[in-house]
């Protein structure tokens, strides 16, 4: 069985790889739900959406995230009562929250609708929130304002000065049912191409989960996030600097401190093996710009053949 740490579109897209490689069945996704937000009184969550989305092939294909085939006459009639627009829900996406948001209220955790919408779309990757508590990535900016993770990065469009990343509700959260078992009882333990700050940060930061990553007897290989020194998808060159991390391949692996066994970068970041490899972390220069399946799936195959070569 192989664990991903994942969030975000990368993540998504590092998964459909993995599952052209490996048996979907064999693989649990532990998702990121910082970025979780409540509106118009429907509870989102764009991470395990996007992946649910993905894998089950309704994802929109140019936006990369949302569905296929949307429309937003909701979204518009919500303008006419002159609700905010900076956060567009599409109609058939809609119902995703209409359902989460129901369940929810009828008591059921995070956890048990997420399998309930994975299984509704085809999804047989086993999906986990890190998490059933709520939890908030909060975004301190240079200006004196505390905003939600979505407000930053999506309404402000991610121009705001950061001068601390924090995880609201952290402290206090646990891990949801099966997410340390996962880690523990894996024979490989992945970390996605997502952004380290915001997607796998708040994963780490769940009590107990940091532990069993570094418990796990399971060798535990990463992917750089950053190609070519540059990010490719999103703004994590604007947090990276903001938790004291190089945007750099390197960068992030040091970022990671102390928990990989491998680091995948790309052939364009190949003066980053040896940076790397001085560490103690094996580290291996591939292709990972996932342009379509079949890249994804070769990186997917690079990782686990570098976990068995670091595997004790």
């Amino acid at each position: 069985m192989y664990a991903v740490l994942a969030g975000g579109v990368g993540a998504a897209r590092f998964l459909r790889g993995l599952t052209a490689a490996v048996a979907p069945g064999e693989v649990v996704a532990v998702v990121n739900v910082g970025d979780d937000l409540t509106l118009h009184g429907l509870r989102i969550c764009p991470d395990l959406d996007s992946i649910t989305y993905w894998l089950g092939g309704v994802v929109h294909p140019e936006q990369q995230w949302g569905r296929a085939d949307e429309r937003h006459v909701v979204a518009g009639e919500l303008r006419r009562f002159g609700h905010e627009g900076w956060f567009t829900l599409g109609d058939r996406d809609l119902a995703t929250h209409l359902h989460r948001t129901a369940r929810l209220r009828e008591g059921a955790p995070l956890s048990a609708v997420t399998d309930e919408i994975r299984r509704a779309f085809g999804v047989e990757v086993r999906l986990l929130p890190v998490t059933d508590d709520r939890v908030e990535t909060r975004i301190r900016t240079r200006d004196g304002r505390d905003l939600h993770f979505q407000e930053y990065w999506v309404r402000e469009r991610a121009e705001p000065e950061v001068t601390e990343v924090v995880l609201a509700g952290g402290a206090d959260a646990e891990p949801a049912p099966g997410v340390v078992e996962a880690i523990l009882d894996a024979d490989a333990v992945l970390i996605a191409p997502s952004n380290p700050v915001v997607s796998i940060d708040p994963i780490l930061r769940i009590p107990g989960v940091r532990e069993a990553v570094h418990q796990t007897a399971a060798p535990v290989v990463g992917v750089s996030p950053v190609i070519g020194g540059r990010v490719v998808r999103g703004m994590a060159h604007r947090l990276l600097p903001a938790v004291g991390a190089q945007v750099s391949a390197a960068g992030v692996a040091a970022h990671y401190g102390g928990l990989l066994d491998g680091w995948v970068v790309d052939t364009r970041d190949g003066d980053a093996v040896a940076e790397v490899a001085a560490t103690g972390v094996r580290c291996l220069a591939t292709d990972t710009l996932m342009d379509d399946v079949e890249i994804a799936a070769a990186l997917a195959r690079s990782c686990l053949s570098l976990a068995a070569e670091v595997s004790p």
